[in-house]
């Protein structure tokens, strides 16, 4: 019989006490640890987000499975194409992320058990959920960095696990995904909170249910209650249990935990072929839409035209003499590329379909070529609708201005109207409901008196 066994709220002092009599002279009401150290980072959520590539105006959604076998990714389906993927929930889940989310609106990430790494590998697993990861999800460490990411999260998909539980503690909006009721204690406060919480519909809009969910979000208060009873205490009591336990006497000094640190940066860098979905809304005003996946069906009746766009360092090399636009991201002085005046310009030679040629070198510009133009710099300015620059990835900037370029067809000396009028003017891109304006320059700019 262990000397001592934590509780973290008086709730479960009864149940221990039906379950096990014997032990429950040893329980000790000591809070949560790992609770409080997610309550004292709350003031760091955007440093978090900041550090999973997530930008102003996107929704992190987290997948997050505990390890059993009802858990959201504990069916050992064969799914096809992939193998015996422990999960063809997930891995139904993840092909309509890649369908209805577009990329510059939304960012995912996935939170699976330590157990799941353990029981199936590392290896596994990265292989499993590689296609996601391509298309921008983030795989968060299931030791280190999972509480960060459930601070910065919008929305959780989630089943009976710990951590969907924590979620809604925070406040945070929770889809079921998994309900397994009968693996559950009826008595304990998840099973109470996972016959309340909203369940995933397979048959449904996964798209609409999460805006559904975040719009309609009335946090329940049984998580936040039950989750601990001292919030804030449990160093404090921790400490006191152990040094009395010890005989020794404690320090004078506050009792603390350690703070969360901020996790490694993930760019969420999108190599899968994008599908982009562009509209003409006005003099160089462009909507755009990108999709991992199919996205929307495009056509003489559709609103808006479709066209490729390809990360240069995609895994689907056929795809790239398919594109519309070529893009990368790195350093402007990157001697592996050359300068973005040279990468843009071999690019172009070396792929004769493609239209135009994006270099990426920062967080709000980029380098693009047209063909048959002089290289120019699009940079992000603020605007009355959005102060910071780094909202829009830059490859974005590149779509709309081929897009621009492109209305009304091909005749070169109506694309190149266009393209005096758009930097004259600037250009201005939406995605989702923001708006992004955009400065469009020669990259060396003329000479004077030329």
């Amino acid at each position: 019989m262990a000397d001592a066994l934590v509780l973290s709220h008086p709730e479960q002092f009864e149940r221990l006490r039906i379950a096990c009599p014997e032990a429950a002279p040893t329980a000790v009401l000591a809070g949560d640890p790992c609770f409080d150290r997610m309550l004292a980072a709350r003031p760091r959520r955007e440093r978090f987000r900041r550090a999973l590539g997530v930008r102003p105006g996107q929704r992190l959604v987290l997948i997050n499975s505990t390890w059993n076998s009802e858990s959201l990714f504990g069916d050992d389906t064969e799914v096809p194409g992939e193998g015996g993927c422990g999960g063809d929930v997930v891995a139904a889940l993840l092909d309509r992320v890649a369908d209805e989310f577009p990329v510059d609106e939304y960012r995912f990430a996935a939170v699976l058990h330590p157990n799941i790494w353990h029981g199936h590998g590392p290896g596994q697993i990265r292989a499993w959920l590689d296609r996601a990861r391509r298309g921008g999800m983030a795989l968060i460490d299931p030791l280190s960095g999972w509480r960060q990411a459930l601070l910065a999260a919008d929305a959780v998909i989630g089943d009976h696990g710990s951590v969907t539980f924590y979620a809604a503690a925070l406040g945070t909006p929770v889809l079921l995904g998994a309900v397994p009721l009968d693996a559950l204690d009826p008595d304990a406060p998840i099973s109470a909170f996972m016959r309340e919480a909203p369940r995933l519909d397979p048959d449904a809009s996964l798209a609409a249910q999460i805006e559904e969910l975040i719009r309609c979000h009335r946090p329940l208060p049984g998580p936040a209650e039950f989750t601990t009873s001292v919030p804030g205490e449990s160093a404090v009591r921790l400490r006191k249990l152990f040094y009395s336990m010890m005989g020794a006497p404690e320090p004078a000094r506050p009792a603390s935990l350690e703070p969360l640190p901020l996790p490694g940066y993930e760019a969420g860098t999108v190599t899968v072929p994008l599908r982009v979905l562009s509209r003409v809304l006005g003099p160089g005003e462009v909507a755009v839409s990108r999709w991992a996946g199919p996205g929307p069906a495009a056509g003489p009746d559709a609103d808006g035209e479709l066209h490729v766009a390809v990360h240069e360092d995609t895994r689907d090399m056929d795809q790239l003499d398919l594109a519309d636009v070529i893009f990368r991201d790195g350093a402007p002085d990157d001697p592996r590329f050359g300068s973005p005046s040279i990468w843009t310009a071999e690019v172009l030679r070396r792929h004769r379909g493609c239209a135009l040629a994006a270099y990426v070198t920062g967080p709000s510009a980029c380098v693009v070529r047209v063909r048959g133009e002089e290289p120019l710099r699009m940079v992000a300015v603020p605007g009355a609708d959005t102060e910071d620059v780094s909202a829009a990835d830059p490859a974005v900037y590149a779509s709309a201005l081929h897009a621009w370029l492109a209305t009304g067809g091909h005749d070169p000396a109506a694309a190149g109207r266009r393209l005096v009028q758009v930097m004259s003017g600037g250009l201005t891109v939406r995605t989702g409901t923001r708006l992004h304006r955009v400065r469009v320059v020669p990259l060396t700019p003329p000479k004077a008196g030329v």
